[in-house]
């Protein structure tokens, strides 16, 4: 133990003997490290941040069914499932196509149209330029980087925007064929009762009669006095009994239609509400404001480091030869 702890004191010496001894070409290339470090600090170009803050909404939809879930209320905020969807659909192309077409972004980040890699480009300088992030309460935040901070501000709540735009045309994509084809049917079930009706209609005016009427006709021809009213109840019961069945029938027919259209009444209603209703996805906690102080670069913090890294890659370099000039005394 207290060779090993000798040894250790001999080496810490050795290194400070050793830094002493170079400590002149140690002091110049970490000093040009030092004005090299300030000089690119200083050089690059300074970018502000605006930041917005939203709450996935819970629900996307206005339900009709009275056994609706208490949680899907539109009033009720997202949780971790629908944060990460919406993150997904902020880092979408959908949303970055509309921003770059917006703003220009090809001609503002300074891409030559004719590049070959200008997609390539493009998409690195956005997602360097444009951040989504999920916090920790549940919130998508929203960071955009760039030398303007008006654009930045305004692209920022641009994005936040977007959320409802695209996710409506997402959602519209399916609910309108769905409530085309609810569409359909309901005029389908409709026709198929006027059809009925008409046809209900027409045996009315040849005399024919619901059942409960028919018993009421052989009742009025037996009690009936006249020759000629005991004539006319016998035609009419004979137009009863000829048709009185088709007339049954129909009727049931007519009864189911009615039925069928008033229980498909709710699923055409939530249909046709979701295929017409722009809804809002979200809640809006922060939006961007325009950034009074940059963000990017730190330049103290890159200077220090800059200067502590060529130091440390300068002894390294030192002791590297110390050691080769030993070895080759060895050899």
């Amino acid at each position: 133990m207290e060779d090993s702890a000798t040894q250790m004191q001999e080496q810490r010496m050795n290194l400070l003997v050793t830094i002493w001894k170079k400590r002149k070409p140690l002091m110049i290339i970490t000093g040009a490290g030092l004005i090299v470090s300030t000089v690119i600090a200083f050089t690059m170009t300074p970018l502000y941040r605006s930041t917005a803050i939203v709450f996935p909404a819970a629900t996307s939809t206005v339900s009709f069914s009275e056994q609706r879930n208490a949680k899907a209320s539109s009033m009720d905020f997202g949780e971790e499932e629908q944060a990460e969807q919406l993150i997904q659909i902020l880092q979408s192309s959908k949303v970055r196509d509309k921003v770059v077409e917006r703003f220009d972004l090809m001609k503002h980040y300074e891409i030559d149209a004719n590049d070959p890699n200008k997609y390539y480009k493009l998409v690195n300088e956005y997602t360097g330029h444009i951040l989504f992030v999920r916090t920790r309460f549940g919130s998508i935040q929203i960071d955009v980087l760039d030398r303007d901070p008006v654009l930045a501000a305004e692209i920022a709540n641009k994005i936040v925007d977007l959320i409802d735009t695209v996710k409506n045309e997402m959602v519209m994509e399916r609910t309108v064929p769905a409530y085309e084809i609810n569409k359909r049917k309901k005029e389908q079930l409709e026709r198929e009762k006027e059809a009925v009706l008409d046809q209900l209609d027409s045996l009315a005016a040849l005399g024919v009669v619901p059942l409960e009427g028919r018993a009421n006709l052989f009742a009025a021809y037996v009690d009936a006095k006249n020759p000629a009213d005991k004539e006319d109840f016998k035609r009419r019961i004979d137009i009863n009994l000829q048709y009185g069945a088709v007339f049954d029938g129909l009727e049931y027919v007519r009864n189911e239609k009615i039925m069928k259209l008033s229980d498909f009444a709710l699923s055409y209603e939530q249909a046709e509400s979701d295929a017409n209703t722009q809804f809002n996805h979200k809640f809006v906690v922060e939006k961007a404001v325009v950034a009074d102080k940059k963000d990017k670069p730190k330049r103290l913090f890159i200077m220090m480091m800059a200067t502590f890294g060529t130091f440390v890659f300068a002894l390294f370099a030192v002791l590297l030869q110390d050691k080769l000039k030993e070895l080759r005394k060895i050899a």
